[in-house]
């Protein structure tokens, strides 16, 4: 790996081989650009034939110099399998200079890739990068994002907009038309710089799911880097094709583990007693919408159900396994994921 700035795609793989096949294929036309760009498909412990098939898939003639797989025991969760893939990577010889995570349901568009190479190579301070979203039928998605807060909370539980213009509450979606600096972009399509992983550390591994590359990226900034958006990089995203979580139609129950970690964010970012006051904010925004609801004022169709009930149940009260980091370090071996011992 002696010329500049070789790419490594990590793709994690929970039951969607077939995803992952279409990935590929889109890749591999990717590399005409970037012909040093290879790729690892990390199998996160699936248990139903999913290994098999991507292993059998890769040996094509036209993948087998460039992919390779990884198959994991368990599903240890986004971070966790991401970050197995990242530390081998890593201490090879000659390391590549940015790692590219690419989720199963995101599949490139021509170019997007370079367009994300071209940003890092542009911006030194830059610790990572992200895509542009669109649906199959072109509609955008939202990629790029402000850090949630106690007051993006108070109004995220009240969904009322003139709370939101009576407080000065801010969106916490963007949706920059330009290359442009924001807190964070979500992970089905992210380039990192090496060297920013190597100084701050890679995916706390106190998250199963959701939340992490928040998590990661709220360090990078403490750190001194930055993180852009690039329209000019688009990616097709399927959503939830692994979890159910973000597939179109009526909103669906969130699973207890995305509440586990949007508490872990908070007490992680904010400390435990911080954590707590988000919760009461949200639950002040979630009364108000709760009186606007009964008298036929509020908006109906828009909250996933049960939220209250998942917040109480998995979500209140940070713990101090909560505010610790976990398996952050790109030194630490494949040691078990730590969100499972929580307590």
């Amino acid at each position: 790996m002696s010329a500049p700035n070789p790419v490594a795609v990590i793709i994690v793989n929970y039951r969607t081989p077939e995803l992952v096949a279409e990935n590929l294929e889109a890749l591999a036309a990717e590399r005409a650009a970037l012909p040093r760009l290879f790729a690892m498909v990390v199998d996160g412990g699936s248990a139903d034939g999913s290994a098999a098939r991507i292993a059998e898939f890769i040996t094509r003639p036209d993948l087998r110099d460039w992919v390779c797989l990884r198959a994991l025991d368990v599903n240890g969760g986004f971070g966790w399998a991401n970050n197995q893939a990242i530390r081998e990577i890593l201490c090879v010889p000659s390391p590549p200079d940015y790692i590219y995570l690419l989720n199963p349901d995101a599949v490139v568009r021509p170019g997007a890739i370079k367009r994300l190479v071209e940003a890092l190579d542009a911006d030194a301070q830059a610790a990572a990068v992200g895509s542009r979203l669109v649906d199959h039928e072109g509609s955008l998605l939202g990629a790029a994002f402000r850090f949630p807060s106690a007051a993006s909370e108070f109004a995220r539980g009240a969904d009322t907009a003139g709370i939101n213009r009576l407080f000065g509450i801010m969106p916490l979606r963007l949706d920059p038309t330009e290359r442009t600096r924001v807190d964070w972009v979500t992970g089905a399509s992210v380039m990192f710089r090496a060297e920013a992983l190597r100084q701050v550390g890679v995916f706390d591994e106190g998250f199963f799911l959701y939340f992490e590359e928040v998590d990661l990226m709220h360090r990078l900034h403490e750190a001194g880097w930055h993180v852009l958006h690039e329209p000019a990089s688009a990616v097709v995203h399927v959503g939830g094709a692994s979890t159910g979580v973000g597939v179109a139609g009526p909103p669906r129950p969130l699973p207890d583990y995305w509440y586990c970690s949007r508490l872990r964010y908070f007490a992680r970012t904010r400390g435990r007693f911080g954590a707590a006051l988000v919760n009461l904010c949200w639950l002040a925004g979630k009364s108000i919408w709760a009186l606007r609801s009964m008298i036929g004022m509020a908006p109906s169709g828009r909250h996933p159900p049960h939220e209250l009930s998942g917040l109480f149940r998995a979500g209140l009260w940070p713990l101090k396994h909560d505010v610790q980091p976990h398996g952050t370090s790109l030194d630490a071996g494949r040691s078990p994921p730590a969100w499972h011992t929580r307590a």
